[in-house]
């Protein structure tokens, strides 16, 4: 059936577009995907758990400040407006590709700033954290803990990230979402904790 008023204004096509341009040549860590399947993926949850407008494109743009060389928070003001901009730069915990701080810098940082960060911010980052662990749970069903490879950080500081994260966003926020997140990074925890136990018993 279809509605009277659209579900999403102009500026989602053009922000997906804007995406898949810029992340062309990008892809997922060590998988050989490409990178805007992570954008759609979180720009899809995002809608499904009835985001704004502002909230969507920011998700199909939430990485294109930490990654895309030559970007800018001007740019995004000047094609998407300053609430999607806000949005942007506070899912962000770099504005510095290719000179980024150390990992637990960036990390610590971004984390403090979530715990304070409003609702709209959470939803958006509880979707990209989602998709993340989930890619994480399924790839290793698949190649074991050799996936924690593919990240800067170890598997512990990796793990250690994702509880942190549901720490962060659990302040003063309470969502379906988060109840996902949080199941599927209990599953990434408890296959991880069994893989240490059948290390320990070989």
């Amino acid at each position: 059936m279809s509605r009277r008023e659209p579900f999403y204004d102009r500026r989602l096509g053009e922000a997906l577009r804007f995406a898949a341009d810029a992340f062309a040549h990008k892809e997922r860590k060590g998988t050989g995907t490409p990178y805007m399947t992570h954008l759609l993926a979180v720009t899809t949850t995002v809608m499904e758990h009835g985001g704004s407008a502002e909230q969507c494109i920011a998700a199909a743009l939430h990485d294109y400040l930490e990654d895309i060389e030559g970007s800018s928070a001007g740019e995004l003001e000047t094609r998407f407006g300053p609430e999607v901009t806000r949005l942007v730069l506070a899912l962000s915990d770099s504005t510095r590709p290719g000179h980024k701080e150390p990992w637990k810098e960036r990390k610590l940082r971004y984390l403090a700033h979530l715990r304070e960060a409003g609702e709209d911010v959470k939803l958006v980052s509880a979707a990209d954290k989602l998709h993340n662990a989930s890619s994480i749970v399924k790839d290793r069903a698949r190649m074991g803990d050799a996936i924690f490879e593919r990240f800067t950080p170890s598997k512990d500081e990796t793990l250690w990230y994702y509880r942190e994260v549901i720490e962060a966003l659990s302040h003063g926020w309470d969502h379906a979402l988060l109840d996902e997140l949080r199941r599927e990074v209990h599953r990434l925890h408890e296959e991880s904790a069994q893989e240490r136990g059948r290390s320990r018993s070989s």
